[in-house]
């Protein structure tokens, strides 16, 4: 636990006492290091929910702590909703880490994501929701590093519609059917 500490402290020194990567993270202030790949249009009817996924890519050379990273000082990758009133985002799957050791300590493997990450979730239309068109605000908020240093905190919006459609929440038959006993 101790060479931890002294490994975080080392690296939160080199960010602070002008070193290399210290410039590097101001530069970085107003860079993203993820980027959002815009989702499709999600439907659900009323009373009902829709699977959708979000796909995130991480920019070449960094890495994001996971949704549970392997240490308790390091801050986990996130997605947060500001939802209309319509609807409920719920369900929401991470995947799993990779587990990599790297330069700073190489004895300690961490949990992070690297290139594309998708996040999987559901949209739940309570059965009073009105049909029509919505749309949803988030944040990824995530904390991106090279293998040298790691740098502060960011919150990345992203934006995605849905439409509530309108019926009964019974499925029409369309050419091939199922029989209704089959889910």
């Amino acid at each position: 636990m101790i060479r931890k500490l002294l490994v975080w402290t080392g690296v939160l020194t080199a960010l602070l006492c002008g070193k290399p990567q210290a410039q590097q993270s101001l530069n970085s202030q107003g860079r993203s290091f993820v980027s959002f790949v815009p989702t499709n249009t999600v439907t659900v009817t009323p009373g009902h929910k829709a699977p959708v996924t979000f796909a995130f890519r991480v920019q070449t050379g960094y890495h994001i702590n996971s949704n549970t990273p392997s240490a308790e000082e390091l801050i986990p990758t996130q997605l947060h909703f500001m939802l209309p009133g319509e609807i409920v985002i719920g369900k929401v799957q991470y995947p799993p880490g990779q587990l990599k050791s790297f330069p700073f300590d190489p004895t300690q493997k961490l949990s992070v994501y690297s290139g594309d990450v998708v996040i999987r979730a559901m949209v739940i239309a309570p059965a009073q929701a009105q049909p029509g068109p919505l749309t949803v605000h988030g944040e990824l908020k995530y904390q991106a590093c090279d293998n040298n240093a790691c740098y502060p905190p960011k919150k990345l919006p992203i934006t995605f519609n849905v439409r509530i459609g309108t019926g009964t929440g019974r499925r029409r038959a369309h050419g091939n059917a199922q029989s209704p006993h089959i889910h």
